[in-house]
């Protein structure tokens, strides 16, 4: 039988990105905005309080996204605990193509494996990883939540896989965050069942493109991040982000919709200058700006 472990514990999940223009469905990064997790064990009962971004808006019992991970997680441990305090600040945007779920999926798996004493011998980081992509339905957005950087994932006969991709340190990102979200539902559904064979051709050989790009030759980024197949049928669902895109992409800047959207990443240079500053600049008014580094350690637990 597990045991706990006395006193709090703490966990810190990025955002991330998925699609990235033409890797749909299998390619994600990690980017430098994070939430903030705690989380102890108590006698009885559950209490969760939530702080920041859907705060007015997550249910505050079992459904929290976050305890059901951490139940899965116990599950797996063979330990649930008599009762839980959870706390979440939380400043990832919520239905905005950032991976708020991912990170509240993995926050939680990380929780739970860090409140049970010898958590990470019961539950290691494949295998967390494994519950992640289960409890999400696809891997894009919780592997690189769980191992930071650009990861490259998908699903095999049933099983997902991870592989890590290197990033160049002169790439960063920013990411316009427009006030009204998109939810993946609704981005999905506006997805055709078939695509033209060439236009699948030309996302293959972009997404291909793209690993080389983001692992040292930045100049490429524009072409490789030109996507053929998701982001226009999605234009109906939101016109001003793809309207950015498109004007961004017009100046030489590779931009692309964020996940299922609405938000609008671009990448640009880490250290900033003249060039970094002119594209903040061009943030659509009533909309949020970030400028954010790649994030290279992932989900952690303390």
């Amino acid at each position: 039988m597990a045991t706990f472990v006395d006193g709090p514990v703490q966990a810190s999940v990025p955002a991330t990105s998925a699609n990235l223009g033409p890797g749909f469905d299998c390619l994600g990064i990690a980017l430098d905005l994070r939430d903030e997790l705690r989380a102890e064990v108590l006698a009885e009962g559950l209490e969760v309080t939530v702080e920041g971004a859907g705060q007015d808006d997550v249910p505050l019992d079992e459904r929290h996204l976050v305890v059901r991970a951490m139940r899965v997680a116990f599950e797996v441990m063979g330990a649930q605990p008599p009762g839980l305090r959870l706390a979440c600040r939380n400043v990832i945007p919520h239905a905005r193509g950032l991976g708020s779920s991912s990170a509240a999926i993995v926050g939680g798996l990380v929780l739970a494996r860090a409140l049970v004493a010898g958590g990470s011998l019961l539950l290691d980081d494949d295998t967390l990883f494994e519950l992640a992509a289960d409890l999400e339905g696809h891997p894009d957005n919780v592997a690189p939540a769980m191992y930071g950087g650009f990861v490259i994932s998908g699903c095999e006969d049933g099983s997902f896989y991870a592989m890590s991709s290197a990033v160049d340190p002169r790439i960063g990102a920013m990411a316009f965050v427009p006030p009204v979200g998109v939810s993946t539902e609704v981005a999905r559904g506006l997805l055709p069942p078939q695509v033209p064979h060439a236009d699948a051709a030309a996302g293959a050989g972009r997404a291909a493109l793209l690993v080389a790009a983001l692992a040292g030759r930045p100049e490429q980024l524009l072409l490789a991040t030109r996507d053929y197949l998701h982001q226009e049928y999605r234009r109906p669902a939101m016109p001003d982000s793809l309207a950015l895109v498109d004007a961004l992409r017009a100046d030489g800047v590779p931009a692309v919709v964020s996940g299922a959207g609405p938000t609008v990443l671009a990448f640009c240079a880490q250290a900033g200058g003249a060039a970094t500053e002119a594209l903040l600049a061009r943030c659509p008014e009533g909309w949020d700006a970030h400028r954010l580094a790649i994030d290279t350690g992932g989900a952690r637990a303390s």
